[in-house]
């Protein structure tokens, strides 16, 4: 991974902005990420984001942190809470912006126990597949406290396939997707990311001993759900 996402967050917050990431998948044609909207406060995050701060409590894990906003809102809240992602560039900037604890590591590798485990801007895609749900599940489960609860959202992007849901090299399921990154020239190993609809995760949180509930749905096929033990 050359970790494209860390260098442009990088260079945003030392005030060298003068390009956005450029994104795609294998079913959608190129799309601009505004780096600005990577170190969005509180009032400009989608109501699913404030809607899951709001119901954050205890000790927490913000899985996938980016440059620390929602880790920064809730240190703010008095909250404790954990940070951690797989880039490197992403964890120097949370810590520069003042998270208290960040560390570069994959959520498989988290061992601490947590009231609440926060997964959000499609907390579904670090699954990657349909097959690995199962096995991040049980590993969220094991590292959940008794009362704890995920917190997690994602979309239903059958909207996109205007009916037909096989891909058109393959019968996967309809949101798994390889998602692509691009910033100044420089392209990222394409990634597996998964979009879950909200049926199919709950039958594989049942699956593993889990309860799944919605909370709220978003403006565009999106939602939050809540997991508990």
């Amino acid at each position: 991974m050359k970790d494209i996402l860390g260098k442009a967050l990088i260079d945003y917050h030392s005030g060298k902005y003068s390009e956005d990431i450029i994104t795609w998948t294998n079913i959608s044609d190129e799309d601009e990420l505004p780096l600005p909207y990577l170190f969005r406060g509180y009032s400009d995050m989608p109501q699913l984001e404030q809607q899951a701060l709001q119901l954050t409590k205890g000790k927490v894990l913000d899985v996938g942190c980016g440059a620390g906003n929602h880790s920064l809102w809730l240190q703010g809240k008095n909250i404790e809470v954990k940070a951690i992602d797989t880039s490197e560039g992403a964890i120097e900037v949370a810590k520069k912006r003042g998270v208290n604890k960040a560390e570069v590591k994959s959520l498989l590798d988290e061992t601490d126990s947590f009231d609440t485990i926060l997964l959000l801007m499609n907390g579904t895609g670090i699954f990657q597949e349909l097959s690995q749900v199962s096995n991040y599940l049980k590993h969220l489960k094991g590292i959940l406290k008794t009362d704890g609860q995920i917190l997690i959202d994602s979309s239903d992007i059958a909207y996109m396939y205007d009916g037909d849901f096989e891909s058109e090299d393959d019968k996967r399921y309809y949101g798994e997707l390889d998602y692509f990154l691009s910033y100044k020239d420089e392209k990222e190993v394409p990634l597996k990311w998964l979009y879950l609809d909200f049926k199919t995760l709950k039958t594989a949180c049942l699956t593993v001993g889990l309860t799944c509930e919605k909370v709220v749905n978003g403006e565009h096929f999106d939602y939050l759900a809540r997991i508990k033990l």
